[in-house]
């Protein structure tokens, strides 16, 4: 069956799906928010249904969505058959599927204080366990599918509003660009890790060495030598090459960590420049410069 890319426009009949914990009710709200009608908890059974009333001729509804989950029980195996038929069907829909870590999901129904959809004697990990399985063939016929262990509500909003919205969905993605000094640790949540102590280190110029890669003197002396232009155009060849990878796989986050020395200098200005780069093509990225402030 074939999956719609990442940049393939998609459709205005969206099914929603994925764990429970993992944000349906959120991207539901956000589908409203892009005009969708949406339904909660719809069963199975009722989705051509609601769909040929949406669509119908003398309807007024353009856009609709629809949250499908686990408290349909058993009968969410019928998802995967149903929607291999709706796609021989006009209008085709969109699969999405929100996921996030077991730590994650456990921690917001403590949070919550509400059982698990599978039942309230079972023990909170054997319910996650067990609603894996039955959505394990759901999520793999997904067109989109969205982690949401590190985004608050916010940020699973501006997702889906970018993504369904019309804009630029392909580059939609939150980016954390993080600079850091090796003598104080990795960041601990970092994907993609850059070590640039080769280039020439500002830190053995005395003028310098109270500076930052912020400022103009650092970046004139880093400018000047051939290697640190060469990195960040290899560099930003290779995220760019990336990022789109990782977002029709359903990666929804990424932390690129720059690391020099003391993370005051080199990956100060690297992750500043690859950040400028990475907005040049449309990614929308934040810096932090996690050791700016430590070293000396």
């Amino acid at each position: 069956m074939k999956r719609a890319s990442a940049q393939s426009p998609l459709s205005r009949f969206v099914l929603i799906t994925g764990l429970s914990g993992a944000g349906k009710g959120s991207a539901l709200r956000a589908f409203e928010d892009l005009g969708y009608y949406c339904v909660d908890n719809l069963p199975t059974n009722l989705i051509r249904t609601f769909r040929d009333l949406c669509f119908a001729p003398n309807s007024r509804i353009t856009k609709a969505a629809v949250a499908v989950d686990i408290r349909e029980r058993q009968a969410i195996s019928q998802l995967p058959s149903l929607y291999a038929k709706l796609l021989k069907e006009e209008p085709q829909p969109s699969l999405l599927f929100l996921d996030a870590s077991d730590e994650a999901i456990i921690r917001r129904f403590e949070e919550t204080r509400r059982p698990h959809p599978l039942g309230s004697d079972l023990p909170l990990q054997d319910g996650i366990n067990r609603e894996r399985r039955l959505l394990r063939r759901v999520r793999q016929l997904a067109h989109q599918i969205i982690d949401t262990t590190r985004l608050n509500g916010h940020e699973l909003r501006q997702m889906i509003l970018g993504r369904f919205g019309g804009g630029k969905t392909s580059k939609t993605m939150p980016i954390s660009m993080v600079s850091f000094g090796f003598r104080f640790g990795l960041p601990p949540d970092a994907d993609l890790v850059f070590d640039v102590r080769f280039l020439p280190n500002p830190n053995y110029v005395r003028e310098l060495k109270r500076k930052t890669g912020r400022d103009p003197e650092v970046e004139r002396f880093m400018d000047a030598a051939p290697a640190t232009r060469e990195l960040i155009e290899r560099v930003s060849d290779l995220l760019l090459y990336l990022l789109p990878h990782y977002l029709r796989e359903g990666k929804s986050y990424l932390t690129i960590a720059v690391g020099c020395t003391g993370g005051r200098h080199r990956s100060v200005l690297v992750a500043e420049r690859l950040a400028s780069a990475l907005s040049d093509e449309g990614y929308e990225s934040k810096v932090i410069h996690r050791d700016i402030g430590r070293a000396a």
